[in-house]
């Protein structure tokens, strides 16, 4: 699952993925459509085109680099320190054991449980 949250910690959207893919199949569908000011993720994002797609957006790009990035970019390492949201949101999230265990057999039925536990999660 990928979450984009808001500056707050909420839950703004989240794709469901297959447990084998790459964190980044399901990015272009995450960000489809959704304004944003700066992008914080942590080195599994350190792709190229999502770089690029952050500049065409004017967004700015605080993403941990990976040790074989040729040319390190400069990113505020003030702003990096924010992720933590959505790492707790993901703790927050993890507390629902229907959720942690992914009992539910559908997807449509585990998107309802994230919503519901979102809500409550929003709640507190």
């Amino acid at each position: 699952m990928l979450a984009l949250t808001d500056a707050l910690g909420n839950l703004v959207k989240f794709v469901l993925m297959p447990g084998q893919r790459h964190d980044t199949k399901g990015v272009r569908e995450l960000i489809a459509d959704v304004r944003f000011d700066a992008l914080l993720a942590d080195k599994a994002f350190d792709v190229n085109w999502l770089i690029q797609e952050l500049g065409k957006r004017g967004a700015q790009v605080v993403i941990s680099q990976m040790p074989r990035r040729r040319a390190p970019l400069e990113i505020d390492l003030e702003v990096y320190k924010w992720r933590h949201l959505i790492e707790n949101f993901f703790c927050k999230l993890k507390e629902f054991k229907r959720i942690a265990m992914r009992s539910d057999k559908t997807d449509s039925s585990f998107a309802a449980m994230i919503y519901l536990a979102a809500g409550v999660i929003n709640s507190r």
